[in-house]
């Protein structure tokens, strides 16, 4: 089945495998990052800030790991990672 994640959008549809991807977050390599902002343009639920002008920075409580950061970043920075293994 497919879940929305983002307002019904057909970009958006994330197809559901037995996992929830909920689960799953954002995480910038702030190393890596540029703050070229791409995946906060991506993020249709503003989860993403960059800091400083430095890196992107992900609000762990407004993402829904549906990955369009992570496709659209084209430094290809952000992993999108189990929420249980983010410390």
């Amino acid at each position: 089945g497919f879940q929305n994640c983002h307002d019904g959008r057909a970009e958006c549809q994330t197809e559901i495998k037995g996992k929830d991807p909920m689960k799953k977050l954002a995480v910038p390599d702030q190393k890596i990052c540029v703050a070229c902002g791409v995946c906060m343009s991506a993020c249709r639920k503003n989860a993403i800030s960059i800091y400083k002008g430095c890196f992107a920075l992900v609000d762990e409580e407004k993402c829904v790991g549906c990955g369009l950061c992570a496709r659209s970043c084209p430094a290809g920075c952000i992993a999108m990672t189990e929420r249980s293994e983010v410390k």
